[in-house]
């Protein structure tokens, strides 16, 4: 199977995982350019426009590692791999396969190189080469630099129905953060035929993927356990705290309220509900990076997205609200319940705004939310698990993570409020089920035929399951 990830990344050279806004790079590059994109983003060079972007200096000068990703031909509107032209697929092959053939003689040659050592030293060297999958971590001075572990993968997966490329596919046509809606209204790389896992990208585990079920928990393993969920949690949030804070007293005006409040139920059920839906694409490949989470079965992965992405949308809405005037950030600006008058659904609403008011009374860190947003999504308690076992494994993993974060925080006293929060969280995703499947009933059209795919499938299906309610 050809794998992209094989190829460095074109802006600063560290390991890729797959293209990104038409582009060949890591995660942290992805990342970069995204935040580039905001309106309320502008670098500029303190030398000569000229500096290096390497992965030691990448942080180092925002405004020539912007250029170079333009350079390099990034681009928020690129095509993704799997509807690049014949050509282009072709081209990109072929140059995987030269990265390959590279590291074969490399390794070839480093395997000379040890088989010619005195004994000692081929001791001391073997187990790098018979180990080549465990995680690997590097600090360039900054947190958000902590690099994934190894079980990251690009999203490359078989295809029996695409003859043109009959090894792989990029799989981020449906899930992708890089083409969320922000602003729009639109659903744009969604396909109402996809099935559940196609439309998540998630894929069967392979046992080569996920190194921390080979070894036992040790301080170490927590440690980086704990750094790729936070990088993860980084990597997916729509938008960074101090981007937030920079906008949180830009309000919506009493006619941009009055705008929303004269849309029909039916008009902004449907508005929300893609914004929603964007909002738990994120969730999604934030779950893909917490680690253990692809060595659960398919269906186990899918049942816990369906279940837990709503809880973790609201513990994310957390960093999304200012206290100080109740508002929560919508649209491109904070806005008050009023704003969500037509909705219908007033209690639902306010029972959102006091968790959110609750989540910033805690004060947690981003670390803390990372940790805390694994745990909501990693719960072995979930209905319809094929593996629960398998499942508890990766939840206690995930809760010695948040216990080691919280005591290093000297903050322990925490964990009970935080599983108090758990309880409000499966509530409120109760009312919102109830509210969906009122919904659904009083607009069916709206509901079944005009709610993006992936909302109906995580929601739509379970609501109409419910018994009849009343509003």
């Amino acid at each position: 199977e050809t794998q992209i990830e094989v190829i460095p990344c074109k802006i600063c050279g560290d390991k890729s995982s797959g293209v990104h806004y038409g582009v060949i790079t890591c995660e942290g590059c992805k990342g970069f350019f995204r935040r580039s994109q905001l309106p309320t983003v502008s670098y500029s060079c303190s030398r000569q426009s000229n500096c290096q972007i390497d992965r030691a200096s990448r942080n180092r000068c925002q405004h020539c590692r912007l250029q170079k990703c333009l350079a390099q031909g990034m681009s928020r509107d690129a095509v993704k791999f799997g509807r690049m032209s014949k050509r282009q697929r072709d081209s990109l092959i072929a140059e995987v396969e030269r990265h390959r053939q590279q590291q074969q003689q490399q390794l070839q040659g480093d395997a000379q190189t040890v088989l010619s050592y005195p004994t000692k030293n081929r001791q001391d060297r073997s187990p790098q080469l018979l180990q080549p999958m465990a995680p690997t971590y590097s600090y360039s001075g900054d947190a958000e630099l902590l690099t994934y572990a190894a079980d990251i993968h690009p999203y490359l997966m078989c295809s029996p129905n695409d003859s043109q490329v009959p090894a792989m596919i990029y799989r981020t046509s449906g899930i992708s953060p890089t083409s969320r809606s922000q602003g729009r209204g639109d659903n744009a790389g969604f396909d109402s035929r996809q099935s559940s896992h196609d439309m998540m990208g998630i894929h069967p585990y392979s046992g080569l993927e996920d190194p921390y079920s080979l070894y036992p928990h040790s301080l170490r393993n927590i440690d980086e356990l704990c750094a790729s969920i936070v990088r993860s949690h980084r990597e997916t949030s729509q938008y960074r705290v101090e981007e937030l804070q920079a906008l949180r007293w830009k309000l919506f005006s009493r006619e941009e309220i009055q705008a929303y409040q004269s849309k029909s139920v039916d008009e902004m059920w449907q508005h929300c509900a893609i914004r929603l839906t964007d909002a738990v694409q994120f969730v999604v490949e934030f779950a893909k990076h917490i680690p253990g989470f692809r060595m659960l079965s398919q269906n186990d992965q899918i049942a816990l997205l369906k279940t837990g992405s709503m809880e973790v949308v609201l513990v994310r809405m957390s960093r999304f609200f200012n206290t100080e005037n109740n508002t929560v950030f919508f649209d491109g600006k904070f806005a008050g319940t009023e704003v969500f008058k037509s909705l219908a659904c007033g209690d639902l609403i306010a029972a959102v705004f006091d968790f959110a008011h609750g989540m910033c009374a805690l004060k947690l860190t981003e670390q803390q939310i990372a940790l805390f947003s694994a745990l909501v999504l990693i719960n072995a308690d979930r209905p319809c698990l094929e593996d629960r076992s398998k499942v508890q494994r990766v939840q206690r993993s995930v809760e010695s993570g948040l216990t080691h974060i919280l005591h290093r925080d000297n903050q322990e006293s925490l964990i009970h409020k935080l599983y108090q929060k758990m309880g409000v969280l499966r509530s409120l995703c109760s009312l919102h089920m109830e509210k969906l499947h009122w919904f659904s009933q009083r607009y069916p059209l709206t509901a079944h035929s005009l709610f993006p795919p992936l909302y109906k499938e995580l929601f739509a299906s379970e609501a109409e399951l419910l018994p009849g309610t009343t509003h």
